[in-house]
């Protein structure tokens, strides 16, 4: 049985190292599975769109599925977020826990029911019932996962044990606030939403336009790191 490996300034290498919350692993496992089970999510959307049974006028039938395509595009960029987001925040944890495994457990099993999600807000907005209890279950769902992603994240940068070395005080609390903005932004869709439910999925719709853009904190220290790397 392979010992507990020490690694720079005194930490204790990612894989052996006991503590309260078991004994801490490489992440690479953690991302993998959880990428298996975000890729099966964001494919089993396109399952709710079914062709239209009438071909005689398949125009107009394919016309009525717009609550379909728009639940699909929706749900599809906002788990593609997830996986992004997920990809940024574990790309700077060193080493998990018992304690990120089961956060992180929690998170993917809300990831797996957003397609249930999607679903009833497809079918409430072609049924013409239902929109705002709609909005609100889908929005939910997302607000769960930023709860689950600041659980994580505050989780791992309290007194940066799991964190890795390359990324600094700047940095992780530009991606805390991006996370906690995240917060703000989908519980004022779900809000809206339950008042007009066009408005709050549109509020949550340009929460995708701006979550793809880069984390100008990151990116500086990324930078930072390599104009050192060039000096050097």
């Amino acid at each position: 049985m392979s010992e507990p490996v020490d690694g720079p300034a005194g930490q204790e290498g990612p894989e052996g190292a006991a503590t309260s919350f078991g004994v801490e692993r490489d992440p690479a496992r953690v991302v993998a599975f959880s990428d298996g089970v975000i890729a099966i999510a964001i494919t089993l959307l396109v399952l709710d769109i079914r062709p239209p049974h009438d071909t005689r006028h398949l125009m107009h039938g394919l016309a009525t599925l717009w609550p379909s395509y728009l639940a699909y595009v929706l749900t599809f960029m906002l788990i593609g977020q997830v996986w992004a987001n997920h990809h940024i925040m574990f790309d700077h944890i060193r080493s998990v826990d018992r304690a990120v495994l089961f956060l992180n457990t929690v998170l993917l099993m809300d990831v797996a029911f957003l397609p249930f999600a999607a679903s009833v807000l497809a079918q409430a907005f072609r049924d013409g019932h239902g929109q705002r209890v709609a909005v609100v279950l889908h929005g939910a769902a997302f607000e769960l996962l930023a709860i689950l992603f600041n659980v994580i994240w505050g989780y791992v940068r309290h007194d940066r044990r799991l964190l890795t070395a390359t990324i600094d005080s700047a940095g992780v609390e530009a991606i805390s606030r991006r996370f906690r903005l995240a917060l703000v932004w989908l519980a004022t869709g779900i809000l809206l939403g339950a008042l007009f439910p066009p408005l709050g999925v549109a509020v949550i719709a340009a929460f995708i336009l701006y979550y793809w853009l880069p984390i100008a904190g990151e990116i500086t220290e990324v930078r930072r790191r390599r104009h050192r790397g060039h000096r050097a």
